[in-house]
This record gives structure tokens, C-alpha cells and sequence, in this order.
């Protein structure tokens, strides 16, 4: 098995537990930053290793586009191309399916996409996507499937959700990279019967991972976390749980205590350079007048570069301005932010006090700037 589970929480379903891959070993529950072209958003690859990312997740279809499959095929792989020592996910393109500037059409055989670079057409099956995935050589591949946006007649689940079994069973027969593991995916909505037979369809396939998708789309909240829950209990659980796009501090602590082992977005980079930081006593508007003579660090414990050299004042003189560098900072302090809560998630699994912890956390997290 790649991922062992060490320690379980008696009073929630949260656990800890060590996935090896190909380039190493992570420590679950964990975070990925999304690292879309091989570089991060205002975020170098140096900066990420700097301030502790395990792993990070990139984008297929993107990297089929550019750089391409033949110039990844002569550097024998993403790693090597972008120089990256640890771990990687890979996302299928599956997500871009939301996105207008991307998507054409779609049947059972496969997705039409458009170039976001120069416009022409592209078309990616669920075998495709998989032998991309192979030359790419990331640790993790994920599958193509069906992902609809929120609020969408039952109809269109229904027909997402057979599609991404169908397509599940096609990948596995796609996949011929033995260093690579590759995870299933479950849709359904936030219909209760459509995700329990989601659920149960891809447990039964060889996957070595069990991601859940399509939530945190703008749905309610109350609608996503009923999703989990109909999906997780229909899950292996000694198989590790992967809550695709979900980027809240408040959401990642909550599904923790539900038994999910790790997540991914782009939500604390996009807020932090709209100026929306994260700290433990909720989130703060850095653009707020008050913080032009705070001369504090965002948070005093925060281990970040960026709190470890600026004060708030500074920052916000930055953003103020425009300053194309304060993105970075802030980025940086964002994603930090979540590394630590997961450290921090880790650490009270494990001496049994996560259920507090997860309580003080949100108490805490819900007083607003």
C-alpha cells in the first residue's frame, strides 16, 4: 500500500497517515498550491520548497498545450523540465470544463477544448488524457471526468455522473505508467443517491487514490458538506481521500474531522492578491486604513518569509499602490497559512485533541476584519 494510515481520531474521522510516492513521502492531511504552467502564480517553485509544500498539483491539459508532449518526452518528464525534487499531482482538465474560455463541447468520447494561447481546438479522451499524463510522469494522475458546475438541473448529474464512471473504467485501461499512481473521481452533485452510486462504482476499481469533485462551486455550504459525507461513506477507508478545489481554512478543518487526507486550490493565492489574508482570528481586508501604522507582522507566530520581514503597514502601503511584489508576499503568507494549520491539524490528531482544536480553530476563524 502507498498511503498508511497511523493514527485516528477517536471523537472525529480525522487521521494521519504517510503517502509514498515516486519522489518521496508526504505526511497526510496535506495541501497542494496549484502550480498551473510549472511555475506558481507570484509564487516561485524555490519559495514553495521554502515554505514547506509537500506536493503541488498541475494542470494536464495545460501542460499538453505548453510545453507540450514531445519537449516532455526529451527532458523524460515534468520533474526534470521544471527542475521539482518532490511529489506531484496532475489534474485531468476535467475543471476547465466550467470555464467558457476553454470549453467547446462534449460527448461520451471525449471533451473539445479550445487553446487558451492561440485558440485552436483540441480533443481529449479519458485515454488521452491518461497517456499525457504517463509522459508528464507526475506521481499522482487524475482522471477525466465529467465535473458540472453548481446549481444545474439533476438531469445534467445524472448524466455526469454515468459519464465519469464510464470514463473511470476507460482510464484504467489507458494507464501504463507503473511509477504512477492514479486516483478515481467522484460526481454527483449534491444528490445524495447520485454521489452514493458514484462512490460506490469507483470504489470497486483498482484506483490507488479516491478523490471527491465538483463541490465548492457555489453551492451551500451546508449542500457541499452533505456531498462529502455521501460520498466518503461509500469510500475504502484505507484509502487515501482526496476534496478537490477546496481552499477555505474553515472548510479544510471541517472536512479534516470528516477523514479527508488532502486538498488543493487556488483560493489563498487569488485572495491574497485581492488582499485577503488568512490568520487565526479569521481573515483580514489588507486594503482596510486602519493598517497603514500597524507595525506588526500579519501574524507574530507565523514562521513565512513574508511575516518573518514586513509589518502590516508595509503591506498595505504595497497594496495600496498596486505593487505587483505585494502579491507575492501575501501569496506567500496565504499558503503558509494553510501548510501550518494542516502541521498544526497533524500534531492534534496525534496527541488526540483534534476535536478541540477543530472547535477553537472555527470559533476563532469566524470573527470577520
Amino acid at each position: 500500500m502507498n498511503f498508511t494510515i497511523t493514527k485516528k481520531d477517536k471523537k472525529t474521522n480525522a487521521r494521519i497517515g504517510v503517502f509514498k510516492t515516486s519522489h518521496g513521502t508526504i505526511k497526510t492531511p496535506f495541501f497542494m498550491p496549484v502550480v498551473t504552467k510549472g511555475i506558481a502564480k507570484f509564487i516561485t517553485l524555490d519559495i514553495l520548497d521554502e515554505i514547506k509544500t509537500q506536493c503541488f498539483i498541475s494542470n494536464c491539459y495545460l501542460l499538453y498545450l505548453k510545453p507540450g508532449k514531445e519537449l516532455l518526452e526529451k527532458t523524460k518528464g515534468y520533474h526534470n523540465f521544471i527542475n521539482w525534487k518532490k511529489s506531484i499531482f496532475t489534474d485531468s482538465g476535467g475543471f476547465q470544463l466550467k470555464n467558457p474560455s476553454f470549453f467547446i463541447s462534449m460527448n461520451d468520447k471525449g471533451v473539445w477544448f479550445k487553446s487558451p494561447f492561440d485558440g485552436s481546438k483540441h480533443f481529449m479522451s479519458p485515454e488521452k488524457v491518461i497517456e499525457m499524463q504517463n509522459v508528464i510522469g507526475s506521481d499522482i494522475a487524475m482522471i477525466l471526468d465529467d465535473m458540472q458546475d453548481a446549481n444545474l438541473s439533476r438531469e445534467a448529474y445524472e448524466i455526469a455522473t454515468d459519464r465519469t464512471i464510464a470514463w473511470a473504467k476507460r482510464a484504467i485501461l489507458a494507464h501504463k505508467n507503473k511509477k504512477q499512481m492514479l486516483f478515481g473521481i467522484v460526481q454527483g452533485g449534491i444528490y445524495k443517491d447520485l454521489r452514493e452510486k458514484c462512490a460506490k462504482e469507483i470504489n470497486k476499481l483498482p484506483f490507488d487514490g479516491l478523490a471527491i469533485g465538483g463541490l465548492a462551486l457555489g453551492e451551500p455550504k451546508e449542500s457541499m458538506h452533505k456531498a462529502i459525507d455521501y460520498s466518503l461513506k461509500h469510500l475504502d477507508e484505507e484509502k487515501i481521500k482526496y476534496l478537490m478545489g477546496l481552499g477555505s481554512p474553515e472548510d479544510i478543518i471541517v472536512s479534516i474531522g470528516k477523514g479527508v487526507d488532502c486538498f488543493d486550490s487556488i483560493y489563498p493565492t487569488k485572495m491574497a492578491r485581492h488582499g485577503f489574508i488568512f490568520t487565526r482570528k479569521g481573515p483580514i481586508l489588507l486594503k482596510k486604513a486602519k493598517y497603514k501604522d500597524v507595525f506588526e507582522p500579519i501574524e507574530k507566530d507565523c514562521d513565512c518569509p513574508t511575516c518573518k520581514r514586513h509589518t502590516l503597514a508595509y503591506l498595505h502601503h504595497l497594496l495600496r499602490l498596486d505593487e505587483p511584489g505585494v502579491k507575492i508576499l501575501l501569496s506567500i503568507h496565504n499558503i503558509r497559512f494553510l501548510h501550518r494549520l494542516l502541521e498544526d491539524s497533524r500534531k492534534e490528531i496525534e496527541k488526540g485533541t483534534f476535536e478541540s482544536f477543530q472547535k477553537k480553530f472555527l470559533k476563532e476563524y469566524k470573527k470577520r476584519d
